[in-house]
């Protein structure tokens, strides 16, 4: 772990700083500038996988997007902590094998204080100097009652802070266009968000969401509450549906069910057969996910954030609907 000489030493016998071991490693808001053009940048999001048949799958689609150039990629992290050391694994080898930006997902759930600070340094020990915070959803049940670790924190807002005092670090914390389920209105969910903004992060990511109307309210609601605040990125996160069995995977991502308006199109494009059509399920989802894109780009929107479940077919055939010029050719899904 690489430390600040002449600082002092907490009192977890870690360093008070930390310093990411790769000099030169742009910051997430930095590499949006970068990717500026005449496209908005997008991103995606990848999984741990569960046994090494999804791990190779994962690499093959890993090669893929480091062809198209994305702004920055993320590893998210299973539910209490339950692929911690998965994730740190493959998100430091994403960083040290590959020409992308890798983001380290970094929950409160399940950790005390000295094991995120130790992450942390783990993570700066392989040029990791972007981090997205988060809370994270109790295990067995993500909408179950949050559970402090008795030497953990409370809110995102605090482990926000624990990583900009560690060092050089930039941080982004998670947003919610329909309100966090635990937050009495959409107004407190909005001040929320502009104290995790405040405490030092650099900007957020939605929750998913199928209502382009309800990301463009959250800008006007954190921009209302704190101007400075809301001037940062707010990245909008989409999910092209493939099939109707990936629904049921939404609406758990998202903790909110799909509008009636695209449940429509999707049961009718699905037919009345015995089985669902799956080329025309997976057109209009991929219609349905390209229209929502567009008038984010139309809105200002800083970036396209994309959940691909480790495929990048969807994603690319998104982006190249929208006009990207896309290099790469993903084998499925």
């Amino acid at each position: 772990m690489h430390s600040i000489p002449g600082r002092d030493r907490s009192n977890h016998g870690l360093p008070a700083r930390i310093t990411p071991a790769v000099s030169g490693v742009p910051s997430v808001v930095e590499s949006l500038r970068i990717h500026s053009g005449p496209r908005v940048p997008f991103s995606v999001e990848f999984n741990p996988p569960r046994d090494a048949a999804g791990e190779a799958r994962l690499w093959r689609t890993v090669r893929q997007f480091e062809r198209m150039h994305p702004a920055f990629v993320s590893m998210t992290y299973g539910a209490g902590g339950s692929t911690k050391d998965r994730t740190a694994r493959i998100t430091g080898q994403l960083a040290q094998q590959t020409t992308l930006l890798p983001v380290a997902h970094l929950t409160a759930v399940g950790h005390s204080i000295a094991e995120l600070r130790a992450l942390v340094g783990s993570y700066a020990d392989c040029g990791i100097r972007n981090m997205l915070v988060l809370r994270g959803d109790p295990p067995g049940d993500p909408l179950g009652e949050w559970q402090r670790h008795p030497d953990g924190v409370e809110y995102a807002e605090q482990l926000v802070r624990i990583v900009r005092d560690l060092g050089d670090f930039n941080v982004g914390v998670a947003s919610f266009p329909q309100g966090h389920h635990h937050s009495p209105d959409l107004d407190t969910d909005a001040a929320f968000l502009a104290a995790k903004l405040r405490a030092g992060a650099d900007y957020s990511i939605t929750q998913m969401f199928f209502e382009v109307d309800h990301y463009l309210r959250l800008r006007d609601r954190v921009a209302a509450t704190d101007a400075e605040q809301g001037a940062k990125p707010i990245i909008p996160e989409l999910m092209p549906i493939t099939s109707l069995r990936t629904i049921a995977r939404a609406e758990e991502l998202s903790g909110r069910a799909l509008p009636a308006s695209i449940m429509r199109r999707l049961r009718a494009a699905a037919g009345t057969g015995p089985e669902e059509n799956r080329a025309a399920v997976r057109a209009a989802g991929i219609e349905i996910a390209t229209e929502m894109a567009q008038q984010l780009i139309d809105e200002g929107a800083p970036c396209l954030h994309f959940i691909t479940l480790n495929f990048a077919k969807a994603t690319n055939e998104v982006l190249t609907n929208l006009g990207y010029e896309v290099t790469a050719a993903p084998l499925s899904a």
